[in-house]
């Protein structure tokens, strides 16, 4: 049987849902973002048990077909942008109609549909975040960041970039390490 999660992003997402499982006594095949396979079936009170325990954590369980598929949507825009050592080069279009199964047409239309955004802004809204953290990391250039997101140049990822967070990566970068320089001094 499988149930499927809303807003399980992380592998801390996945250690609290085996957590919760494993309280109620209810053995899972495999956890997955967004998704958990239990052994056997599930009573009422046990699933509502779970429900419950789940949305105390901020996840929620979902059963509604349309916000399924996109929770499937948005986790495999997840794997494949914070997860993957490096975004897949096929169109992410043609990737995540592959992973999930479905026309693209189809998928983008629900993921609109339920979410009041296109699949690509999603990505993007991604992408930005995952140039955040790697921006953090301090390991990469801006050129090789660029390279790994596949972005055409890295004009293109400034701007996106700034059009998302209202900053440059430059500065992003020089305020973090403005951070940084007053902590080390206090």
């Amino acid at each position: 049987m499988k149930l499927y999660i809303k807003y399980m992003v992380s592998l801390r997402c996945k250690m609290l849902v085996k957590d919760e499982l494993k309280k109620l006594g209810i053995d899972c095949v495999s956890v997955d973002l967004g998704m958990v396979e239990i052994q056997d079936d599930i009573t009422d009170e046990q699933l509502e048990t779970f429900a419950k325990n789940l949305k105390k954590s901020g996840l929620e369980l979902l059963d509604d077909k349309k916000n399924i598929l996109v929770e499937k949507i948005k986790s495999v825009i997840v794997e494949m942008i914070h997860y993957e050592d490096e975004v897949p080069k096929v169109n992410d279009s043609d990737y995540i109609s592959e992973k999930l199964g479905y026309d693209y047409t189809y998928l983008s239309n629900t993921f609109s549909e339920v979410k009041g955004m296109t699949i690509q802004q999603y990505i993007i809204m991604h992408k930005i975040e995952r140039v955040k953290e790697l921006l953090l990391y301090d390991e990469l250039t801006l050129t090789e960041i660029a390279h790994q997101l596949h972005y055409s140049s890295v004009a293109h990822l400034s701007n996106q970039f700034k059009k998302i967070t209202g900053l440059t990566p430059t500065y992003f970068k020089e305020l973090k390490d403005k951070r940084e320089k007053t902590l080390e001094e206090l």
